[in-house]
């Protein structure tokens, strides 16, 4: 004989089978589709309520038929009736076990003496799950307190400082693998020789022709004195080839054509400069630079 399959199973198969489909179907990027699109939220409430309406009118009308047959036909229906599953019978059988409440035949042993019109009340115990879930909320709460109030456990403050320092290493570590996120705030100087070498081709590729190779100077400033025009030190020089000399005078912003790393290389690489002596140095501009 074929075994049924409770409705309490049946709805909720059902209705996650056609939430997985629409979120599969409906692109919403990293998001899930009923936060995406309210309107997939209130379709899923609506899927819900049409499963769970459809399985209690059909259990109604399965109900008011039964009802309807005789004691004959109620004992030919009761045989063919398909049988619950083993595993689905002690799933009910837990069930009704952790609810702690007495068979229908023996309630008359807990029924009060009083009465509302004919509306009597049981006196069930309270269920075991409850119970025992109350029981462990306090054995948690004394550990609690123990553990936190009495022998200065860790804080919310300890936890913020620990969130923050792992963090800044998580942050660092990104910085390693994503170096074109330096800007002029945040640039610092680079001396690791691939790092210099790099400054390097890109400056005798771009910038020779104004500072000359020694860096000199000629169409543009010298760069070996301790005079800046627009200040001195990794974060001006990086703003300045970034974004441009003095309006008019020909330094134009290589940001449009270098990434924020090649910036922070041949900044990095002019800095070598300082303290040098070109063959041809031009006179000195701008004023003296100090930390």
């Amino acid at each position: 004989m074929r075994q049924s399959i409770p409705s309490w199973v049946r709805v909720p198969v059902l209705f996650f089978i056609i939430f997985a489909l629409v979120e599969y179907f409906v692109n919403s990027g990293r998001m899930p589709a009923f936060v995406e699109y309210p309107m997939v939220l209130l379709f899923y409430v609506f899927v819900l309520f049409v499963l769970v309406a459809i399985e209690a009118i059909v259990n109604s009308l399965g109900n008011i038929l039964y009802q309807s047959l005789d004691d004959e036909a109620k004992a030919i229906y009761d045989a063919k009736k398909p049988q619950t599953s083993k595993w689905i019978t002690k799933i009910q059988s837990l069930y009704k076990k952790s609810l702690g409440s007495k068979p229908m035949a023996e309630e008359h042993e807990i029924v009060l003496d009083h009465n509302y019109d004919g509306i009597k009340e049981l006196d069930n115990d309270l269920p075991p799950w409850w119970l025992y879930g109350f029981y462990a909320s306090i054995v948690f709460a004394v550990i609690y307190l123990v553990r936190f109030e009495v022998f200065d456990g860790y804080t919310q403050y300890d936890e913020l400082e620990t969130e923050y320092a792992e963090a800044k290493i998580a942050i660092e570590e990104y910085k390693k693998t994503a170096k074109d996120l330096v800007d002029f705030n945040t640039v610092e100087v680079l001396t690791s020789a691939s790092d210099l070498s790099n400054g390097k081709a890109i400056y005798e590729v771009n910038c020779v022709a104004c500072h000359m190779a020694d860096g000199g100077g000629g169409i543009g400033p010298n760069l070996a004195d301790e005079h800046w025009i627009l200040g001195g030190g990794i974060s001006h020089i990086f703003k300045t080839i970034s974004e441009g000399g003095r309006a008019g005078k020909g330094m134009v912003a290589w940001k449009q054509s270098l990434k924020p790393s090649e910036i922070a290389q041949v900044a990095s690489y002019v800095l070598q400069f300082q303290g040098t002596t070109p063959a041809k140095p031009k006179e000195a501009e701008g004023d003296i630079w100090t930390e």
